[in-house]
């Protein structure tokens, strides 16, 4: 299991997101970005736009999620 915080993503906060996959983390964080809208979190408002809008523009998602699994890789195990 790896840690990574919604800030780590893009996001604005420090919310811990743990999971076993970079693809679990990603999807974790879209979940939390959806609520913390819905919650009426504005901070959260442009990054869930950016996470929705970043799969319009392949190279770009793709740059994105090599990124972020290269990072998750490198944390340690928590």
């Amino acid at each position: 299991m790896k840690t990574m915080t919604c800030r780590q993503l893009g996001g604005p906060c420090d919310h811990q997101l743990s999971a076993e996959t970079a693809d679990q983390v990603i999807k974790d964080q879209d979940r939390h970005l959806t609520q913390a809208v819905k919650d009426g979190d504005a901070t959260h408002d442009q990054a869930r736009k950016d996470m929705k809008n970043r799969w319009k523009h392949p190279k770009q998602s793709m740059d994105w999620y090599s990124g972020t699994k290269k990072a998750f890789a490198a944390l340690p195990e928590d």
